[in-house]
């Protein structure tokens, strides 16, 4: 492997950081209802744990209220339960085959939750850049042991590492800024 590629895969791997990050965000609540708040519930399955999205239909039925239609009469009680157990705080009712989220409106205290939430996640997300810098550097670190790369060449690459790695933190910390931003507006 050489520097170029070590950089490259290192760069594309925090850039997946930073996406999966927004992604993160995407289920985070912000006091409007997204059929996404639910894609992190496991649902039991048959046995196995399964995403709610794929044995139910989540959809938005107005700014406050989520359905859950499950294609199978006997998953109403799975999914009621894995809901109220999940970490959103929600709590489902039940009319038949469907069941409806509603949605608490979200009060100050919550909203500062949610972005000590927001905080946290933002800050796995710069330790998993921080160690993808870790990793990329022992790699360069490893050529110039098998003496396949100059100590200049070592510097050089450490330096570019260093380059990557806070221009990816510093997109988190301005992910981070807007999400916070975002959750706190009413």
């Amino acid at each position: 492997m050489t520097i170029s590629e070590i950089q490259k895969q290192c760069e594309y791997k925090m850039s997946r950081t930073v996406e999966t990050l927004r992604e993160d965000f995407i289920k985070i609540r912000t006091g409007r209802a997204s059929a996404g708040l639910l894609d992190h519930v496991m649902v039991d399955y048959y046995g196995s744990p399964t995403p709610i999205n794929q044995v139910a239909q989540v959809g938005v039925a107005d700014a406050r209220t989520l359905t859950v239609q499950p294609w199978e009469k006997n998953m109403v009680a799975p999914i009621e339960k894995a809901i109220r157990s999940s970490d959103l705080g929600l709590n489902p009712a039940t009319s038949g085959m469907l069941i409806r989220v509603p949605l608490p409106p979200l009060t100050e205290e919550r909203r500062r939750e949610i972005t000590k939430v927001v905080k946290h996640i933002g800050e796995e997300s710069k330790v998993a850049i921080r160690n993808l810098r870790r990793d990329a550097n022992e790699h360069v670190k490893r050529l110039l042991k098998d003496k396949e790369i100059s100590e200049d060449d070592q510097k050089r690459s450490e330096k570019e590492i260093q380059k990557l790695t806070d221009n990816f933190i510093a997109q988190v910390d301005a992910t981070v800024a807007n999400k916070e931003k975002e959750v706190m507006t009413i």
